[in-house]
């Protein structure tokens, strides 16, 4: 018996052996875990393409805007001058291999930090969409790839007179390859036991085609139903700046107890909470699928997600506000989509001319309700917003959250930065992420969709020159690059007129030469941008300055098959039955694509199009959202002296319009 309680004695001494040692490897690993940072992002396989041939390369340099092709630079670098000319120092950018793989890496996988906004902030995982509910999501796909990726909600919500039940499934938009783990343009990140989602450029400006579940580089997502996914989150309010709101908000500063001291030391009142998501809530949901309101201008005018067939296409955005600076403006629009759009907390010292509120105000209504405990603004707390964000950043010395780098002239606007800020990643050149995607997205040519023969496409070239779309719609990308003015092209005007009030700041474009590292040094050096008088006059028609109402850039038509709907805010949709799916209520609210050929019918189509509009119009949300379809009163018609044979030689020319005409 002795030898026998020796034995359980020596065993229990050896498991409690196992068990303090497996103990001590549990805890390596949560300690381990707790410092840890692990990170993903999908980057698809050429293979894994719709469209991986690519514009021929005949750039060798950008030099601000100016292109210098590969013989001109053969002759430039013969001399000193020349070598000059083409030096960083000069703001001369090498369009090589190198900066091509860093611009498609990039543009999948590149967030500049806007995850800790998008989570901390805005509660994009706190509210009724969660991170589990993606896993099942997608585990649920089995590998069969999907162009809406469908989840279910963690807990309820009420959005207006809507509301969504737990469990409810809904359509995000995002878009996962055949064979794919992942959404495209979804960054995960760990970070020391915090679990964070950012966006990179792919969430919108690829798809995937939904017959083949191959990806679609450069194609609009038509039904990222980016809205509702803000609307869902726990803090949307964060972002009440991209909707329809009264400057001050002074309608939702009720309560004289929530106040904040302002940069002055005077007590002011912070907006109601409650009230201002509940506000905000509502016009994030009125956004159809497929846009995203990219200004900052308190009017809800969201506008159709674009393209990213570039080359030829200057100027961007639909306003054509991105005009200047690398890469005929190119990188101005890449630069505002994440130093501007991903991160609201960048433009707080902008705003009392942009939002008629104190910067502290305007920080205390984006943090008030914030997820995470240390970016959240507590106004019984003797501590100004400011401090608390500073407290949070992870890029301290830097404004806002993302990784940026202030202009000098920061927070006033410029036509080269809206904001003063200029994406850039530590120990890289300014900039060089961003123009690395200009010079990538150059590249880009949509998929082949359909080829008429030759004699089809000559007839239908025929009919576009006598309907006088030749004299807008001409050059290597059916565009002549020039912004009209509102009244001439006649769509919805609001859009038009969103950058108006940066006219208040405005200063000379100026910008750090790629020769300068990030972080600048205090005496690094400034590149004045130089604009003749033909582009200021164009810069101020795009941007609603010097008394003009805006307008609208002409739209370039490589791509038309991938594009659809049509007009900046995409109002123009037709689904497949041209009786019943008119308009966004008849296609994207009803869950049915928009039909390109369609859709182009109904834009060259007077008869088609008033049924469009008067759908459109029969929506509150869509008036709300500034959403009608209306204008570019050019048609291809009946009563235009058209055949309905000539109409459809035009519209099939139209779709084989797959890259820039030589």
């Amino acid at each position: 018996m002795a030898g026998f309680a020796i034995a359980i004695r020596l065993r229990s001494k050896q498991f409690l052996g196992w068990v303090t040692m497996l103990a001590g490897v549990l805890l390596a690993v949560a300690v381990a875990a707790l410092m840890v940072r692990l990170e993903y992002a999908p980057l698809p396989a050429i293979g894994d393409l719709a469209n991986p041939e690519r514009n021929p390369i005949e750039q060798a340099y950008d030099v601000l805007g100016r292109v210098v092709t590969r013989a001109e630079a053969d002759a430039l670098l013969r001399s000193p001058e020349g070598q000059r000319q083409l030096s960083r120092e000069s703001g001369a950018i090498s369009i090589d291999d190198r900066l091509l793989a860093l611009g498609r890496e990039a543009f999948y996988r590149e967030t500049f930090g806007n995850e800790v906004f998008l989570t901390d902030v805005l509660g994009l995982l706190d509210g009724a969409v969660t991170p589990w509910a993606f896993t099942k999501a997608i585990v649920g796909l089995a590998g069969r790839g999907t162009s809406d990726l469908k989840i279910r909600l963690a807990k309820t919500i009420t959005i207006g007179d809507h509301t969504y039940e737990a469990g409810t499934e809904i359509g995000t938009g995002l878009d996962v390859p055949r064979g794919g783990l992942f959404p495209l343009g979804i960054k995960m990140v760990y970070d020391r036991g915090h679990v964070r989602a950012g966006i990179t450029c792919a969430v919108c400006h690829s798809s995937v085609d939904p017959y083949t579940g191959k990806v679609v580089e450069g194609a609009p997502n038509a039904d990222l139903n980016v809205g509702l996914l803000l609307a869902f989150a726990s803090n949307s309010a964060a972002y009440f700046t991209h909707t329809g709101l009264p400057k001050g908000l002074q309608p939702f500063r009720t309560d004289s107890t929530r106040v904040v001291t302002s940069s002055t030391g005077v007590k002011e009142a912070l907006p109601d909470p409650d009230a201002l998501e509940r506000a905000v809530d509502v016009q994030l949901a009125a956004w159809p699928r497929g846009n995203f309101d990219s200004s900052i201008d308190l009017v809800n005018n969201p506008t159709q997600i674009p393209d990213s067939f570039t080359a030829h296409g200057h100027p961007y955005g639909w306003s054509g506000f991105a005009m200047i600076g690398p890469f005929r403006g190119l990188s101005v629009l890449n630069n505002n989509v994440h130093a501007l759009n991903s991160d609201a907390t960048g433009v707080a010292a902008a705003a009392p001319a942009l939002f008629g509120l104190d910067p502290e105000v305007y920080l205390g209504a984006v943090l008030q309700n914030a997820p995470a405990r240390g970016f959240r603004f507590d106004p019984t707390r003797d501590e100004k917003p400011t401090v608390v964000l500073a407290k949070a950043d992870p890029n301290a010395g830097r404004p806002g959250l993302n990784e940026v780098v202030a202009l000098p002239s920061y927070p006033n606007a410029s036509y080269i930065a809206s904001d003063g800020l200029l994406l850039a990643i530590s120990g890289f050149p300014v900039w060089e992420h961003v123009n690395a995607m200009s010079a990538f997205q150059n590249t880009l040519r949509p998929p082949p969709s359909w080829s008429p023969s030759p004699e089809g496409l000559a007839a239908g070239r025929v009919i576009f020159e006598r309907a006088g779309c030749a004299n807008c719609h001409t050059g290597p990308a059916l565009t002549n690059n020039r912004v009209l003015p509102l009244t001439e092209v006649g769509t919805e005007p609001t859009r038009a007129r969103a950058l108006a009030a940066t006219e208040q700041t405005l200063v000379p474009p100026i910008l750090y030469p790629p020769s300068v590292s990030v972080p600048p040094s205090r005496d690094a050096p400034i590149i004045t941008i130089p604009i003749d008088a033909e582009t200021r006059a164009q810069a101020q028609l795009a941007w609603a300055h010097q008394g003009t109402d805006g307008g609208y850039k002409v739209k370039g038509l490589v791509g038309l098959a991938w594009t659809a709907p049509y007009l900046h805010d995409g109002g123009v949709a037709v689904g497949p039955d041209v009786e019943r799916h008119l308009g966004i209520p008849g296609t994207s609210k009803q869950g049915i694509a928009p039909h390109a050929r369609n859709s182009l019918r109904a834009l060259v189509d007077r008869t088609i199009r008033s049924r469009v509009i008067n759908a459109n119009r029969a929506s509150a949300r869509l008036q709300a959202a500034h959403v009608t379809g209306d204008g570019h009163p050019f048609w291809v018609d009946a009563a235009a002296g058209f055949s309905s044979e000539q109409q459809e030689a035009l519209i099939n020319y139209l779709l084989a319009i797959q890259e820039p005409v030589r």
